[in-house]
This record gives C-alpha cells, structure tokens and sequence, in this order.
C-alpha cells in the first residue's frame, strides 16, 4: 500500500466555508459577483488596511488590472522582481512593455534596493515598479517605495504569497499604488482560484471592475468603449474565500511553527533557512532552504528532493530566476552584489510546509534530509 503523500502546501478547508456557499446555492446566487463578493472584498480590504478591493478571478488576473493601471504602454520599461514566480512579470508583457529584472539581495531573497537604484539610473523614464514578497517573505517595502516616489514611479506590490505578512508593523498587501494577493489553491488561504486587487484609490478599483467585466458601459444594451477582461470573482468562490478568512492567522501560525520546526532540527547542518528582516512578521508561507556552497559536494537541492519524493513527500525547487528563463532571453538584469537570484536557485529547496503536515510526519523530512549529509 502506497504511502500517505505529504504535499507543499495544499488547500485546509474547515468547514465555514460551506457556510457561505450554501447560502449563495440558497438564494441560486451561483454566478459572477453576488453578496459574497461584496463582503468578501469589504472584510479583505479591512483585514490589509487599504480602502478599496476588487475580487477576481486569478492574482495574474489583479496584476495584469495593476499593470493597466499603472499605464504600461508598448515598449516602455518595467523594473521587476528577479526571484519570483512568472506571473509577477508575465502580464508586462500582455501590455507589450518590457521586464527589466531586478536582482535579490541576501538579507530577504527580494529584490534589493540598491539595484533597483542603479536600474532608476539606467532608466531614468522609467514609471512602474513591481516587487513580489517571495515565499511570503516581506521585501525592504519601505525603502523601495521611498525609491519609487523619488523617481515618480508606480509601485505594483505582488503580495501573492504574502498574505498576513507584515512589514515594521504594517500589512503586506498595502505598501503600493496596486496591490495583489493570490488564493490560489497551495496558498495561506484558498478559495480554490482567484485573487484581489487592492488600492487606496476608488477610482483605480473603479476602473479595474469596470475592465473586469468586459468593460461594459452602464446603459441598458451592450456597449463597450475598451476592450474588457472576463475577470471577476464567482459568487461561490468567495464564500469560500470568506470562510478561509475567518483562519488566515491560525494558518500563519501554524506556518510559523512549520518554519521554526525545521531551523531547530536542522541547525546542525550546513544549510540555511529563508531569511527574513529583523523588522518583519512573515506569514512563512513556505519554508526554504539553502545548502551551503563548501557543502554542495556533499548534497545537493535534487539529491534530497528525490530522497524525499521516494518517501512520497512533495518538495520543489526554489524559482528559477526570471533573467534565466527561456521566454525572457534579452531582457536586461540588474545587480549590484553578483548574480544572487541564480545562487540561491542552485542552492535552494522549498521544504513541505503543509499546515496539515503532523510533527512526526515533519521530523520525518527532518530525518531524511539529516539521512543525505
């Protein structure tokens, strides 16, 4: 009999969430937008700290809404985050601009300010900024939205993975112009897709929805004057969203947990946890590892992530940088202390950190990554 799977990080439901979506089934309010959108939106924007949210249907979704906010036009720059998933950077080019990565610093794997001031001094017209919270680590936000006002540029915060996170204080998710989180199913919560968009400013959201539903003018007939986006959130998908709500910070905590777990038990090994500012709170949405560089010869990131999936434990490689992907060959890169994204790539692992992992199916991993030193 094959062994129980441990995932990465799969979807907790708890049961309040059935709450929500048999009252939309009640009232046969299955389609698009519906109350539960409305209170889902209300509740997440008062849980961020921002005044303004619109519910939709993917987080590539709410950054593709951000980067048309933001009035990226064909052929101008971008500065972007290196280390992140594509979709950060993917909806640049849907608006024809171009990504111009940015590289990580050390202290968080985000993107480091001081190349993203030598990017300003490359691209001096450069009017857009988009930086992820990597693995639910917050980024140096301040510093970069210091950077960003002083060149007049737009800040896109990709706080995907960052939900409940928070920043000297402050939640992640509220430090930009636009602002997005991701429900994706593997994240801190779920509403099995989806996303949000979130900004102080009505009228951007305003706009947002509008595109989002096809860009539909408020007349009795279809009319349309730009071209719209089928883009907002299901009724049913944020009743599920509200009932994940109501656990977001019992998964931080369990989350936290997970994280400090694996620093303990792995403290004597030569390898190192996702680090974090001092000044931050993560959501620690997933927890990393990187394997020293005078130990590499010993082990690697793929000798322990095949020792775990032979124990049927899902582990994954960390991003591979944006600057090293095939579909962005060209694209210019930016760094000021070597190529760190593609460092930690070859050196790093993202370790299971599913919030319904048990303490022994944990130090299990724990074991077997002891087991490959």
């Amino acid at each position: 009999m094959k062994k129980k799977r441990i995932y990465l990080s799969s979807p907790t439901m708890h049961g309040d969430e059935q709450k929500y979506i048999k009252e939309a089934f009640d009232a046969n309010w299955v389609a698009p937008l519906g109350p539960n959108v409305d209170r889902f939106e209300r509740d997440m924007a008062e849980y961020i700290g921002v005044k303004h949210a619109a519910a939709l249907v993917s987080g590539t979704a709410a950054l593709h809404l951000a980067v048309k906010l933001a009035g990226v036009k064909l052929g101008e720059v971008v500065l972007c985050s290196d280390l992140t998933f594509v979709a950060t950077v993917n909806p640049i080019s849907y608006e024809g601009g171009v990504q111009v990565f940015i590289d990580s610093e050390r202290e968080t794997w985000n993107m480091n300010p001081k190349a993203l001031e030598r990017a300003f001094d490359k691209y001096p017209s450069c009017k857009t900024v988009i930086v992820a919270n990597l693995y639910g680590i917050p980024a140096k936000l301040d510093e970069i939205q210091a950077i960003c006002d002083s060149h007049g540029a737009i800040m896109i915060e990709d706080a995907a993975e960052s939900l409940s996170s928070t920043y000297k204080g402050k939640q992640t998710g509220s430090f930009g112009n636009y602002n997005v989180l991701s429900f994706n199913g593997n994240k801190l919560i779920t509403t099995s897709g989806g996303g949000m968009l979130l900004s102080d400013d009505e009228e951007a959201i305003k706009k947002a929805r509008y595109w989002s539903t096809q860009s539909r003018d408020p007349v009795p007939w279809y009319q349309h004057r730009e071209i719209g986006y089928n883009y907002r959130m299901s009724n049913i998908v944020a009743g599920i969203g509200r009932g994940q709500l109501l656990h977001v910070d019992e998964h931080k905590r369990i989350k936290e947990r997970i994280y400090y777990l694996y620093k303990e038990g792995l403290k004597d090994l030569p390898i190192k946890m996702n680090p974090y500012h001092v000044e931050s709170r993560p959501n620690f949405w997933l927890s990393c590892i990187t394997i020293n560089s005078d130990a590499m010869s010993v082990c690697t990131p793929e000798k322990i992530r095949l020792a775990l999936e032979k124990e049927n434990i899902e582990s994954r490689p960390i991003w591979k940088p944006m600057h090293l992907q095939p579909v962005f060959a060209g694209r210019d890169f930016i760094s000021v202390e070597g190529d760190v994204g593609a460092d930690i790539f070859e050196r790093g692992l993202c370790l299971p950190s599913d919030i319904k992992m048990t303490e022994e199916e944990q130090n299990e991993v724990i074991d077997i990554i002891k087991s490959c030193f």
